[in-house]
């Protein structure tokens, strides 16, 4: 059960009504899910999310858009947030994901979900050749071919 009442006619208020209008012109659809609606209680934080979300998931960047939805899932299913993993899921199919790659994906949350926990609990300390990655690379170097991998 929803912290929140769903707004019986949120497009009364302009500021809401903006945000849907960009998120249908955004997304080519007249759909305005539930995560908007609920959010629509707030118009700052409606309109402050949408902005995030447009920004990121919504804008060119050197990752593609099927891959933004990929790792969506993942962190939404990591963060036990069943709405985030369906909408993207739902998201990820209509960008082109197959039944293979989502399989895969799982068996790699899984198996992250696995390793993590162990890491964790046996207090395992970063290798210093992890760490020299990133060194490189803030100073602007190539990283090195035989740089370790997990």
């Amino acid at each position: 059960m929803s912290t929140v009442a769903k707004a019986a006619n949120p497009e009364a208020d302009p500021r809401v009504k903006a945000v849907f209008d960009d998120i249908r012109a955004t997304r080519q659809t007249d759909f305005i899910n539930n995560m908007w609606q609920y959010l629509a209680f707030d118009a700052d934080l409606l309109e402050q999310t949408w902005a995030e979300v447009k920004a990121v998931m919504a804008s060119p960047s050197a990752l593609d858009p099927l891959t933004k939805e990929l790792i969506y899932i993942a962190v939404s299913i990591s963060n036990s947030c069943n709405y985030c993993a369906h909408s993207h899921a739902a998201a990820a199919r209509a960008k082109g994901m197959s039944s293979a790659q989502y399989a895969d994906l799982l068996r790699i949350v899984g198996l992250a979900a696995k390793t993590n926990h162990l890491a964790t609990a046996l207090q395992v300390p970063v290798d210093a050749a992890f760490d020299a990655a990133f060194d490189a690379e803030r100073q602007g170097q190539q990283l090195p071919s035989n740089t370790p991998t997990p």
